[in-house]
């Protein structure tokens, strides 16, 4: 289903002593993060606030936003997620995001009628990644790879699937 607002990150840490915040992103590492002129607070963009710097740092994103100039403000906003508008996020074409997936329907690419379950979670693996599917309390786990994956269409909450021979034993 397609969000609004999405989690971009959370805060974790300063860094230096005006303002400056250690972001753990959540999206495709703290280059994405550069992008946004815009963060909010909450996922209904009640309250946001101006980006005034980005930039990767490792693992993680230093970001400075308005109205945080000391690091006691600074620290006051550990643990903080961050949320980002997706129109405003510049992403290939036919993607999405992983927050997007949870909750798609997991239907067979061959046979629109099999329904696999609902698509629960998202395992990074470095790989791929691993989709959990959930149906009648069981997990089954695919890789989220070309050959699998045949089509995702998150604005119509439904995910195509050619699943590998014997994940679905009781459904194929």
């Amino acid at each position: 289903m397609i969000k609004e607002f999405l989690e971009v990150g959370q805060i974790v840490g300063t860094h230096g002593v005006r303002g400056e915040m250690r972001l753990n992103p959540w999206a495709d590492g703290p280059e994405f993060v550069k992008q946004f002129k815009t963060f909010y607070y909450d996922n209904s963009g009640a309250k946001s606030v101006k980006v005034i710097s980005a930039r990767p740092h490792g693992n993680v994103a230093i970001v400075k936003l308005d109205g945080i100039d000391t690091v006691e403000k600074a620290s006051a906003m550990r643990n903080k997620v961050l949320y980002i508008r997706r129109a405003d996020a510049k992403i290939k074409e036919g993607s999405y995001f992983i927050s997007e997936l949870i909750g798609c329907d997991v239907f067979d690419a061959e046979d629109g009628n099999i329904c696999y379950g609902v698509l629960s979670d998202v395992s990074e693996t470095g790989a791929n990644d691993v989709w959990h599917i959930k149906k009648d309390g069981e997990e089954y786990l695919i890789p989220a790879i070309p050959s699998v994956v045949i089509n995702v269409d998150v604005e119509s909450n439904r995910v195509e699937i050619k699943p590998l021979r014997g994940i679905f034993d009781d459904e194929n």
